[in-house]
């Protein structure tokens, strides 16, 4: 018998699939020292979804699909990130030019990759994030980073309503607490993108056509 989340998702039929086009780019939002490290307070254990993220960033580097960071810095007093740091003081420790905004050293970023600062939850508010999509005429998104229920989620959210269909592996994605990493995978799914394996995700971008690098 069907719970009664997915007999009601169902029934207003929800998690309709998104049409995939064939020029990608990998996006991993705030896999950022300050959210990998566990002894850090906005820290937890992502050792594995960034370990299956460097699967899918290593495929994506063979077939030259772009590639775009994001990290969350802030200036010290955290003025720059509204009412942000209200709701969330902790992020006054991802300061500007601390070892806390790098990208995690394991997903190798490399000099042509793009790193985006943001001082919002969505990758795209505050950002030239669309534009540097368009220009390099990405027409579909892998959606990989933290949280699962905040940065992740607005992200995807934005990835829709800016006409970006995205796939988010489950595998790349992580969260602090369990309850609402699944919780909002379901409603992602359902609403935003496909969320779908670590595995169907690399047969994506191995199908897509190489591209040269821009």
């Amino acid at each position: 018998m069907k719970d009664d989340t997915t007999a009601i998702y169902e029934r207003a039929e929800l998690g309709g699939a998104i049409r995939l086009g064939q020029s990608p780019a990998i996006l991993v939002v705030d896999f950022s020292n300050g959210f990998s490290d566990r002894g850090s307070r906005l820290g937890s254990d992502l050792d594995a979804e960034i370990a299956a993220t460097r699967r899918l960033l290593d495929a994506a580097r063979a077939k030259g699909v772009p590639i775009v960071f994001t990290t969350v810095a802030l200036n010290p007093t955290g003025t720059d990130a509204g009412l942000w740091v209200q709701k969330i003081p902790a992020l006054l420790d991802l300061q500007i030019g601390s070892e806390a905004v790098e990208i995690d050293a394991r997903l190798d970023a490399q000099p042509h990759d793009t790193v985006i600062v943001k001082k919002g939850a969505s990758a795209f508010f505050g950002t030239n994030l669309s534009a540097i999509l368009t220009a390099q005429g990405v027409d579909t998104v892998v959606l990989c980073g933290a949280t699962t229920s905040g940065c992740v989620r607005a992200t995807a959210i934005d990835l829709l309503q800016y006409g970006f269909p995205a796939i988010v592996p489950r595998e790349c994605v992580g969260d602090r607490a369990a309850g609402p990493h699944e919780a909002n995978l379901i409603d992602i799914h359902a609403k935003y993108a496909d969320v779908v394996s670590v595995e169907q995700a690399l047969e994506y971008v191995s199908s897509v056509p190489a591209r040269a690098r821009r």
